[in-house]
């Protein structure tokens, strides 16, 4: 939870950034190109640009794009060195003829439009059909009305830096399949896309098959595999095993299309395998993997392993819920409503995600600034950056500090930071006693060498389940895991990050053998958004 605290949070950039130049981002361009001025005092065009600009200029640009003059379409863009180079390549490296482009009607300055060519490339040749838009802007210090530049002008799914190309596949295609044999597909799992383009870059050449020819994206991230338009001639594709489950997937992909920029990740406890993993986001970045932010009160469990481990308290033990609580001239508060309680035990301290409570603890000996790091790396395997997952994952990071950010770690604020892999890795580890690290594919396939720790006492395992258990039956996840049967529990977070208005939800339980973890950008209280995410997903029992 957490959520009346309000703490700096140093995180990473959660979403990939689309390329492309926002409004008169490079509107400083030269004469000799075509996009300056006339020169001499003539005055230079101000406010947006008028319906008849953007018709012009668009059907200029679109004219210029579907002759296959390169130069001279990009003269109309408000970045030209970048528009150049990726305009050409779409009729030489990509092999794309017979352009036609019909726009419709425009929305203000958006000019929307299809796209219909040809893909030609060694003797076969196959129709491309697509739609994308256009934005028309004022250049600050020319005047004209130009398109304003991004990649996804060209195509909808390229981002900065990336290429079109059609050749030959990098990877033979892949038929990725679940734990049961059940093929795993983009249409019928869309969250999957960039999952499946991954393990077809990284693992095509290991399942068998052979390559085919194809128009494709060559994204410029190094950790993304290329994302296939048009297949000209198939290539023969070898099968994948994955850990997912086909009915837990299926749930998750459901659960996340209700929450704007949610992520989820559910894994099996006892063998560390990844059963699901979904992201609802438009930048396609995968989230639940990669991200990496502050997890909110969810860090409790593992602040409250560090305080049980280091005979601090117990479950049973004293946990003193006062209204505020002062770590080295910082004040802590508790969400607004929270009723103090002087004699609170940790489990209803824990189930309440008393924040004043945890940050008294954390003074207690023989606790130091490195005491919750130790216990993240040693005992939940985070934060040493040893993960081998099958695809590109985000260890965790619980950092040694002192200071305010001492306390602030305590709660999940501060400079931690996590991805819905590793809280759902954290409440796998938190019921078994076992760290035992997610994958999605088997390290068998590449001679992946696993990352392990040690664990937990048998003792704390058990009362961090109880503990759990009661924040799902009489605490704050009561409501989100109202109707689940069976032995279940969970944890809720809240993370106030600097900037945003509504703190990023979170929220990770488990259900049996089957333990989940979600998080909503700006999605409130851990209950409100993340909990429904998880719950849903633990309703499969998978």
């Amino acid at each position: 939870m957490g959520k009346g605290v309000r703490i700096t949070v140093i995180s990473s950039v959660f979403a990939v950034m689309v390329g492309g130049a926002g409004y008169g981002a490079y509107n400083i361009v030269s004469a000799l190109n075509g996009n300056g001025g006339s020169g001499g005092s003539a005055s230079v065009k101000t406010g947006p640009p008028s319906s008849d600009e953007v018709k012009e200029t668009s059907a200029k640009f679109f004219a210029a794009w579907e002759k296959g003059q390169a130069v001279q379409a990009a003269t109309y863009t408000n970045n030209d060195t970048a528009a150049e180079p990726l305009l050409t390549s779409y009729g030489n490296a990509a092999h794309i003829t017979g352009v036609k482009i019909t726009p419709d009607t425009a929305n203000g300055a958006t000019v929307p439009y299809t796209v219909r060519a040809t893909v030609s490339y060694g003797g076969r040749s196959k129709p491309l059909t697509y739609r994308s838009e256009l934005t028309v802007v004022r250049g600050k210090t020319t005047g004209r009305a130009l398109v304003d530049w991004r990649p996804s002008v060209v195509h909808p799914q390229l981002q900065k830096g990336d290429t079109l190309f059609t050749g030959e596949a990098a990877n033979p295609p892949i038929e990725a399949v679940d734990r049961n044999g059940a093929v795993l597909t983009k249409e019928k799992y869309p969250s999957l896309g960039p999952v499946l383009d991954t393990l077809r870059e990284r693992y095509g050449d290991k399942a068998g098959g052979t390559p085919g020819i194809e128009l494709a994206i060559k994204h410029a991230s190094p950790d993304a595999g290329d994302t296939s338009l048009l297949t000209l001639t198939k290539g023969r594709a070898g099968k994948l095993q994955t850990t997912i489950s086909a009915s837990a997937q299926a749930a998750a992909e459901t659960a996340v299309k209700k929450f704007a920029q949610s992520s989820v990740v559910a894994v099996k406890p006892s063998t560390g395998e990844v059963l699901a993993v979904a992201n609802n986001r438009k930048d396609q970045f995968n989230a639940a993997f990669q991200g990496e932010v502050a997890p909110g009160s969810t860090m409790k469990i593992i602040t409250a392993a560090m305080l049980i481990d280091n005979g601090v308290t117990s479950m049973n033990g004293p946990a003193p819920c006062p209204p505020d609580a002062v770590w080295q001239g910082q004040t802590f508060k508790n969400l607004k409503g929270m009723q103090p309680n002087e004699k609170a035990t940790l489990a209803n301290s824990f189930l309440r995600s008393c924040n004043t409570a945890f940050i008294k603890l954390i003074d207690e000996k023989p606790l130091s600034d490195s005491s919750l790091t130790t216990e993240a790396q040693d005992r939940f395997g985070l934060g040493q950056d040893n993960w081998k997952t099958g695809i590109v994952s985000f260890d965790g990071k619980v950092p040694a500090v002192s200071g305010p950010d001492r306390a602030a770690n305590a709660i999940g604020q501060g400079q931690v930071q996590m991805s819905p892999l590793n809280m759902a890795s954290v409440t796998a580890t938190a019921i078994t006693g076992t760290f035992r690290q997610p994958y999605l594919v088997s390290p068998g396939l590449d001679d992946r060498q696993l990352a392990t720790a040690k664990g937990l006492p048998a003792s704390t395992a058990a009362q961090l389940k109880q503990m759990m258990r009661l924040t799902a039956t009489q605490g704050t996840a009561a409501q989100a895991m109202a109707g689940l049967s069976g032995d279940f529990g969970a944890k809720t977070g809240s993370a106030e990050v600097d900037g945003q208005a509504v703190s990023n939800s979170w929220f990770t339980g488990f259900r049996g053998d089957l333990a989940a973890a979600a998080m909503t950008e700006e999605g409130g209280h851990g209950g409100t958004a993340a909990g429904p995410i998880v719950a849903a997903v633990l309703r499969t029992g998978s």
